[in-house]
């Protein structure tokens, strides 16, 4: 296990044979930087206090991330780094969209699903800041983003057409609901091509009302048979609810 949402978690993500991608949260400091952290406030990831929209870039990276005893401390990354240390993977990811290759069929590039956080605080401008670096690194093709606020996800669209979106929420029939109204909204959005992000002990829905519909469950704690928690997961029962993708914190007990 490695901190989350660090360089090095994402370094070793990269070399999980089989992993279609990593999902990290974006958060805005005090002076519009973009930065990689899960939540609104520093306090339990680093040894600050506070919360990220009032620390300048130059403050947060003078914070600490724990690894561990023995591990080295590490600092939040901003949203940058982070493309720039997977731009090998995504980079081929790309290439392969743009070759034509089914995104199913892809298997050596990654994506990055990107969840703005913007549901606790709306920090303003950070849709145009995120799809603008996007575009400017060169790696849209391999990006989702996804956001608990449906508004966030009309701005996204609204900067970049093409941006592939995932509604977020805990229960699969109020992400469908979020879907279907935000794709009424659109004329060049098809209906069912927004994706489902539920938590994946809410499949609240009937496989026969998302059927068509990409549904990327999340999963918080441990995942696999040793402690902390036990309980491996089963997959093929997941699937059978349809599930067609999860988020987990360790990847590699199931590639």
């Amino acid at each position: 296990m490695y901190p989350e949402n660090t360089l090095t978690s994402f370094g070793k993500a990269m070399e999980i044979d089989g992993l279609a991608g990593v999902e990290l949260d974006i958060q805005l400091t005090k002076d519009g930087e973009l930065v990689v952290i899960h939540d609104e406030r520093v306090d339990r990831t680093t040894d600050g206090f506070g919360f990220v929209r009032d620390f300048t870039l130059e403050e947060l990276k003078a914070l600490h991330i724990f690894a561990g005893k023995g591990v080295p401390a590490e600092k939040i990354p901003t949203m940058r780094e982070v493309i720039e240390l997977l731009m090998p993977k995504l980079k081929v990811y790309c290439d392969a969209v743009k070759a034509g290759i089914p995104e199913d069929e892809i298997k050596d590039g990654m994506r990055i699903n990107i969840e703005l956080k913007t549901s606790v605080y709306n920090y303003p401008g950070i849709e145009e800041k995120i799809v603008k670096l996007v575009d400017e690194m060169g790696v849209k093709e391999a990006i989702v983003y996804s956001s608990f606020y449906p508004e966030s996800l009309y701005k996204i669209h609204e900067f970049e057409p093409t941006a592939k979106l995932g509604v977020l929420d805990d229960l699969l029939s109020n992400c469908l609901y979020k879907a279907i109204g935000l794709e009424s909204l659109w004329e060049d959005v098809p209906n069912g091509s927004i994706a489902l992000h539920p938590a994946g002990i809410h499949m609240d829905l009937p496989i026969e009302r998302i059927q068509g519909r990409t549904v990327r469950a999340w999963f918080g704690g441990h995942l696999y048979p040793e402690a902390p928690t036990g309980g491996r997961m089963n997959i093929e029962a997941y699937a059978a609810k349809g599930i067609t993708d999860v988020f987990l914190n360790e990847p590699e007990k199931y590639l």
